[in-house]
C-alpha cells in the first residue's frame, strides 16, 4: 500500500523538494500552503515525471481553524498520514530586540510555533489511531545557537526544537517516530522573505561560498523517513562545509 506524506510550506524551497524527493521515492502527497498558483505548478511538474497521487491543500498553518477544518475535511483515504514533514516557518527582520518590529515577531511566532502545533495537533490523532507514522520538523541550526539579529527567530527554533522532543516523548507510546532536521544556512525564498523582499540584501547572505540548497535537505529527509522500522533519527544538524557555526562562515 502507498504511504502518504503530508509536506507544509510546499509552495517553494525545502518543502517543495522535499515533496519531489517524496514522490520519487514512492510515496502519495498532501502539499500544502498559502501560494494556490505554487501549489498548482508543483502538482504538474512532479505528475510530469512521477506516477503517484497529489491532493493539494491550500493552507495557511497560522489559522487555527482553517487547519483544523481542511484537515478534518480530508476525504478518509488521504487521512492515513505516514509522514507529516513540518517544514512551514520563516524568518521576518534582522532587528535588535531593543527596536524589534513587533508584527515581525507574531508573524515568527504565529508560523514557526503556532504553525507547527496546530498542523501536529490535527495531524498526531489520525497516526494515533493507526499506530504508525512519521513526525519530521524541520528546524534550524537557530534551535541550536543564537546569533545577532536573531533573538525572536532563534526563540521560535529552540521553541520548535524542544517540541520536537516533547512530541518524541509523547508519541512513544504510539509508535509514532519523530524526528528534526536542522539546517545551517540554505539558499532559498528564505533570506527573501527575511529582507522583506530586498533581493541585493539576500544574495549577500550567499555570497563567497557555496550553501546548502533545497534538494540538500529533501535527502536528508527522505533518508530519515526510509530508515527501517526499528530505527529513528533522532536530530540531524546539517551545515554547509563553509560553516562550522550561526557565525562563522569562511568566505572567498
Amino acid at each position: 500500500m502507498t504511504k502518504i506524506a503530508f509536506i507544509t510550506g510546499a509552495t517553494a524551497g525545502i518543502g517543495e523538494a522535499c515533496a519531489k524527493k517524496m514522490a520519487k521515492v514512492g510515496y502519495d502527497l498532501i502539499i500544502s500552503g498559502r501560494r494556490e498558483e505554487n501549489l498548482i505548478r508543483l502538482k504538474e511538474e512532479i505528475l510530469k515525471e512521477h506516477q503517484c497521487n497529489i491532493y493539494k491543500l491550500v493552507l495557511d498553518v497560522r489559522q487555527q481553524e482553517e487547519v483544523f477544518e481542511k484537515i478534518n475535511s480530508l476525504p478518509e483515504e488521504w487521512k492515513k498520514i505516514d509522514l507529516l514533514v513540518n517544514n512551514a516557518g520563516l524568518a521576518v527582520g534582522v532587528s535588535a530586540i531593543q527596536d524589534g518590529i513587533v508584527d515581525d515577531w507574531e508573524r515568527m511566532i504565529d508560523t514557526n510555533i503556532k504553525g507547527l502545533l496546530y498542523i501536529t495537533r490535527a495531524v498526531s490523532p489520525l497516526m494515533i489511531e493507526r499506530k504508525q507514522g512519521h513526525i519530521i520538523n524541520v528546524t534550524s541550526i537557530a534551535g541550536k545557537e543564537v546569533y545577532p539579529g536573531g533573538n525572536v527567530y532563534c526563540a521560535t527554533k529552540h521553541a520548535a526544537d524542544a517540541l520536537t522532543k516533547g512530541m518524541r516523548i509523547d508519541m512513544l507510546p504510539h509508535n509514532i517516530k519523530v524526528s528534526s532536521v536542522a539546517p545551517g544556512m540554505v539558499e532559498t525564498e528564505f533570506s527573501i522573505v527575511r529582507f522583506k523582499g530586498n533581493k541585493d540584501k539576500a544574495d549577500q547572505v550567499y555570497n563567497g561560498f557555496t550553501p546548502l540548497y533545497a534538494e540538500d535537505i529533501a535527502e536528508t529527509v527522505e533518508f530519515i523517513a526510509t530508515r527501517p522500522a526499528h530505527v529513528n533519527i533522532n536530530d540531524i544538524l546539517i551545515m554547509p562545509t563553509a560553516q562550522a557555526s550561526a557565525r562563522d562562515v569562511v568566505r572567498n
